[in-house]
């Protein structure tokens, strides 16, 4: 089995990464990323390259978006419904347990 080197770190909501540093973030191209958000997959989808500021978050859903396509074969189409899927599902274990009904 190959053994994963694990990095662990502090994310930041106030802070925001370029395109630059998000793709080196994911280790991929930033033409990657580019098309993810020409596509509507990552971030907000504007076309102005210039403005494009990612936070904590576009970080975690690219990064995890990037392992589905590499670690299944995804198209990115299928990684960024999978993606929304694990999302929508910790959103909802969170009011859950919010609402003191479940323990982790």
């Amino acid at each position: 089995m190959a053994q994963q080197r694990t990095v662990s770190g502090e994310l930041i909501d106030e802070a925001t990464l370029t395109l630059e540093d998000l793709a080196r973030a994911c280790a991929v191209d930033t033409d990657w990323v580019i098309e993810r958000i020409e596509s509507g997959l990552l971030a907000d989808g504007s076309p102005y390259v210039a403005s494009w500021r990612f936070t904590s978050h576009d970080l975690t859903r690219a990064r995890r978006m990037c392992q589905l396509e590499r670690d299944f074969e995804a198209a990115p189409e299928l990684a960024a419904l999978a993606t929304d899927l694990i999302e929508e599902n910790q959103r909802l274990k969170a009011r859950l347990r919010a609402a003191g009904l479940v323990d982790d």
